[in-house]
């Protein structure tokens, strides 16, 4: 199997023969242009709120069983083939929701969804949910973050910068600000806001290493990613 071919999975079967009917008879076409011009039209949208296309999700999983790893392949791949944003959303939700499911395997599936119609609202949640429990999970794909946060695709390079989001007291912080470092200069407004946003979130954890962190290195760090980074704890 390679990450752009999904295996087989009754499961997926049975999930993807519901979810286009359940989520496109609620589109809200209205709804949905709006959506993809917030959204710099990465994508068309069916128009559905979030709170609407979760209620709508129960009903296409009711029944099913718990996934495995090969349903959550099969069904993720499949879904991000769909052409409407709201499919991605769907399998990002149950890829958070399954995730200790997961082995180290499926980083290359992670990777594929990270740089397949990329763009904040999907990676973000790949990074911080689903790449960062792979990682902390198995702490020798650690060493596949080194790689990541060097990529020439600055999707990948966002992904290695947020992945220990929620790691708070057990944040590798000499990988953190590695990384910080290594793409302080970045030309890309997403890896220099997902710098700040790194170090903003660790400084609820360490205030003061974060602080001494950006002091130290305000001359090479974009001015956005020192006031991202400093926006809840001052200078």
């Amino acid at each position: 199997m390679t990450a752009c071919a999904p295996p087989p999975s009754a499961f997926a079967d049975t999930v993807l023969a519901r979810l286009p009917a359940v989520y496109g008879g609620a589109a809200d076409p209205r709804r949905a242009a709006q959506m993809r011009a917030y959204m710099k039209d990465v994508a068309p949208f069916l128009g559905l709120a979030s709170p609407v296309r979760r209620e709508l999700s129960t009903v296409v999983l009711a029944g099913t069983p718990r996934p495995d790893e090969a349903d959550l392949t099969a069904l993720a791949l499949r879904c991000w083939a769909l052409p409407e944003r709201e499919y991605a959303y769907f399998a990002v939700d149950l890829l958070r929701r399954h995730v200790r499911r997961l082995s180290s395997g499926f980083l290359p599936v992670a990777r594929h969804l990270v740089t397949t119609v990329p763009w904040w609202d999907t990676v973000d949640a790949l990074a911080a949910h689903v790449v960062g429990g792979l990682v902390a999970a198995d702490p020798k794909l650690a060493a596949t973050m080194d790689g990541w946060i060097a990529d020439p695709d600055l999707w990948v390079a966002r992904t290695a910068l947020l992945h220990q989001l929620r790691r708070k007291h057990s944040t590798d912080t000499e990988r953190l600000f590695a990384y910080c470092l290594r793409q302080a200069g970045h030309p890309d407004f997403f890896v220099r806001k997902a710098i700040g946003w790194a170090l903003r979130e660790y400084a609820k954890t360490d205030a003061d290493a974060v602080r001494a962190f950006v002091a130290a290195h305000r001359d090479v760090l974009a001015s956005l990613s020192v006031r991202e980074a400093l926006r809840n704890v001052g200078p």
